[in-house]
């Protein structure tokens, strides 16, 4: 097995530049997709490209020949929050791509920051998670699904929210008015930073850890989105005074800086706008 070889399930706006990333850091890739009229451009790119649709029985005969002789496995797909019952079909997804992962290969899946519940206090792995939505809930269904198997050879990171490039965050609340809880303060993470540290843990072999990905700056939700608005030009959104409690949570990267000695590139997510 080549440790130099690495299968990416997911090949969209994070999964496509991270195959990039690493190509050009030495390693070989495989890259799937669920688009058949995808897999030119990917070939083109000089990855193996596999298209394959999880959940389907057909899937399997190429899921073993994606998956095999590759070192590393990334786990890089989000459930799709409008499918009924998410929380048992996406562990479902993920549980048969581990049935072809055998007992020498590692694992990074790209988790998210949505595990956590809202405790209005600084957050970090340690933290017993409770999810409050749907799509909270089917990520921890999976990490757990890996865990079982995987133990040490799994690395799970969770990622808040993804910024950067096409996903102007300027464009996510534009127009809409009465938003509540805008003293919240966010969680974000530009995408050059979930590539850098997808490559640290790499690089470095680290492996049986839970580690969260975030920038070092909690700006508020409505000074955040308002100035985000305005510097694009479009009608900035409107927020009502908190009449209640806000409602947050502030994720901590301490772990991500003093594990990984990381260094994010973005750490203030106000200087992105």
């Amino acid at each position: 097995m080549k440790h130099k070889q690495i299968s990416i399930v997911g090949s969209g706006w994070l999964g496509l530049p991270l195959a990039q990333h690493l190509q050009s850091k030495g390693y070989i890739i495989k890259s799937s997709t669920t688009s058949k009229e995808k897999i030119k451009s990917l070939a083109d790119e000089s990855f193996t490209p596999y298209c394959f649709k999880l959940g389907a029985e057909e899937s399997n005969t190429i899921l073993r020949d994606f998956i095999s002789d590759s070192g590393i496995i990334i786990i890089n797909f989000p459930p799709k929050r409008k499918i009924e019952d998410i929380e048992t079909v996406y562990p479902q997804q993920v549980e048969q791509l581990l049935n072809h992962i055998n007992d020498t290969q590692k694992v990074i899946f790209i988790s998210s920051t949505s595990v956590y519940q809202n405790t209005n206090t600084i957050v970090d792995e340690s933290l017993n998670t409770i999810p409050e939505k749907a799509s909270g809930k089917a990520v921890l269904n999976a990490e757990n699904v890996l865990k079982t198997k995987l133990r040490e050879r799994l690395t799970i990171l969770r990622l808040s929210g993804l910024i950067g490039y096409e996903r102007m965050p300027g464009r996510f609340l534009a127009t809409k008015t009465n938003l509540k809880n805008g003293n919240a303060p966010i969680n974000v993470i530009h995408r050059d930073d979930c590539i850098g540290l997808i490559t640290v843990i790499t690089e470095q072999n680290c492996w049986g850890e839970i580690i969260n990905g975030c920038s070092d700056e909690h700006p508020l939700r409505s000074v955040f989105y308002t100035l985000a608005a305005e510097n694009i030009g479009l009608t900035p959104p409107t927020f009502v005074k908190d009449e209640g409690q806000t409602i947050f949570k502030i994720i901590s990267n301490k772990k991500s800086k003093e594990l990984l000695r990381y260094s994010y590139k973005y750490p203030d997510p106000l200087k992105l706008i």
